[in-house]
C-alpha cells in the first residue's frame, strides 16, 4: 500500500487577502512565491527553494477555514522570544505560551482569528499530548532546567479505547 511522503501545504479561506498576505509574509516572514493576477489567491512558502508553497491563502468571502491550529517552527530560542515580543507589543491575542517538553511554543491570533502556534524544537524527546505553561520572560537556561527535569513519561498508543503503552 503507498503512503504518503509528507504535508504539503495548507489552504485558507480568507477575507482580505491583501492584509492576510502582508501578516504571513512581513510579519511570519514567508515569501510570497505566486500569485493569481486578479488576486483571489497567493501562495507561501518558508523554503521556496524546497517547496514552492507551503501555505495557500485564497479570497472567500463565503467560506471560512477552521483550523484547529497552524504551526510554524523557529530557529532558534531566541527567536521564539523575538516573535513572542514583538506579538506582545502589536498587541495579538495570546491564546497561551506553553512547554510540550519537546518544544516550547507560543499560540495567539492572526488577523482574522486563526489560531498560529511559532516553536521552537527543544531537541529532547517527549510524548505528546504533554503541555505546562511557561514564561519566555525567563532566561534560556531557566528554560532549559524546566525541560532537563521533566519527569519520565511513556509514550501511549491508542488501539481503540485502550491505551498501550510502548
Amino acid at each position: 500500500m503507498p503512503s504518503v511522503t509528507g504535508l504539503g501545504h495548507v489552504g485558507l479561506y480568507v477575507e482580505d487577502v491583501d492584509k492576510m498576505v502582508d501578516f504571513y509574509s512581513k510579519f511570519l516572514g514567508l515569501k510570497v512565491t505566486d500569485q493569481a493576477a486578479d488576486g483571489r489567491i497567493t501562495f507561501l512558502s518558508a523554503k521556496p527553494g524546497e517547496e514552492h508553497h507551503e501555505l495557500a491563502l485564497a479570497r472567500s468571502t463565503e467560506l471560512k477555514t477552521n483550523a484547529q491550529q497552524i504551526s510554524f517552527t523557529v530557529g532558534s530560542l531566541a527567536d521564539l522570544k523575538a516573535f513572542y515580543h514583538e506579538i506582545k507589543a502589536q498587541n495579538m491575542p495570546i491564546d497561551r505560551v506553553i512547554s510540550h517538553g519537546n518544544a516550547f511554543g507560543c499560540y495567539f491570533r492572526d488577523p482574522e482569528g486563526n489560531r498560529v502556534e511559532v516553536y521552537w524544537h527543544t531537541g529532547k524527546d517527549y510524548p505528546q499530548p504533554h503541555g505546562d505553561p511557561i514564561d519566555l520572560e525567563m532566561s534560556d537556561q531557566e528554560l532549559m532546567d524546566i525541560v532537563a527535569n521533566m519527569p519520565p513519561k511513556e509514550h501511549e498508543v491508542y488501539q481503540g479505547a485502550t491505551a498501550v503503552m510502548r
